[in-house]
């Protein structure tokens, strides 16, 4: 188990909701990464694993009771402390959301590596077997009115729902991340991009230069109707990529031609540290989401043979 040395403190404004937020990562006693709602009466504590996510429509992952103690937009926060090898950690926050600071993962990275990290053992889990779910298993799974209103979005935007995400097992003792989108923005267009987890220096100096600066995007004519439904209230052009009404440009600027990508690195690592541990495996990701990588971890753990957990 590996914790903080001290409390690592954040503050901004949740994306979603657009008020402010205050959060505390606490050093932890028991293994596991766990939330509380300091600003509700119910402070019971809210793990942070696969099936205890209750939401992954708003464009990100929420842990926790949806009609009570709940926490969205984890997944940033939880790539920051799987890079940073934290596996325990009590998280106080006095909203709903995590605050979404710059939009990444590099701001959370830096504040926890100030704090310190205990050194001890942590528990990997190895992937025996390939595993694949589809955008498609995932719409089946929707109400139909999700379906519906998801069908026509594709049909004028030019998308498709032919996505997937696959874990398989890997040679080299690491977590391989393989990323694509297809977007019909052409400034997006498709992209891939390709990171490796193995524990040392090197993949942890390649994420903090390559990646965790990535940040997550939009497109501006959007903004209103989200706004509208309660999303990206608190969204800015300090915290997200904004696309042109034409999807031709960005309104800010962009730290690569393929951050885009790259932010996707970021939200597959942030969901597949909700197993409870690090995973050793090849995780493919193609037009991925987080309703995939949610469901990728049910498939995962619905047998036994499809993996052995170890103390490293």
């Amino acid at each position: 188990m590996r914790t903080l040395k001290e409390n690592v403190v954040c503050s901004g404004v949740g994306i979603h909701s657009g008020l402010p937020v205050n959060m505390v990562v606490r050093p932890f006693d028991k293994p596991g990464i766990f939330f509380r709602r300091v600003d509700l009466d119910d402070k019971s504590l809210i793990a942070a694993t696969y099936d205890n996510v209750s939401d992954t429509k708003m464009r990100n992952t929420t842990i926790g009771n949806l009609n009570g103690a709940h926490v969205k937009t984890i997944e940033h926060l939880m790539a920051a402390l799987f890079i940073a090898g934290v596996d325990s950690a009590l998280i106080d926050v006095d909203g709903a959301e995590v605050p979404i600071m710059n939009g990444s993962a590099s701001l959370f990275y830096r504040r926890i590596i100030e704090a310190g990290v205990t050194k001890g053992k942590y528990k990997k889990i190895i992937v025996r077997k390939p595993i694949v779910v589809t955008a498609r298993e995932v719409l089946r799974g929707l109400p139909i009115w999700q379906r519906v209103t998801i069908f026509f979005s594709n049909l004028f935007s030019g998308r498709r729902s032919d996505g997937f995400v696959k874990l398989s097992p890997s040679k080299d003792k690491a977590l391989n991340i393989k990323a694509t989108l297809v977007y019909p923005e052409p400034i997006i267009g498709k992209q891939s991009f390709v990171y490796s987890f193995d524990e040392t220096k090197w993949s942890v100096e390649n994420f903090i230069k390559n990646i965790a600066s990535a940040r997550t995007f939009g497109k501006y004519s959007e903004w209103s109707y989200l706004k509208a439904h309660g999303m990206a209230r608190g969204a800015d052009e300090k915290n997200v990529i904004v696309l042109d009404y034409g999807g031709e440009k960005t309104l800010n600027r962009i730290y690569w031609p393929d951050e885009f990508v790259r932010h996707k690195i970021i939200d597959a690592i942030g969901d597949m540290f909700t197993s409870g541990g690090f995973i050793v495996g090849n995780l493919e990701s193609y037009k991925g989401s987080h309703a995939m990588n949610n469901m990728l971890l049910k498939k995962l753990f619905s047998n036994s043979d499809n993996y052995d957990i170890i103390d490293a």
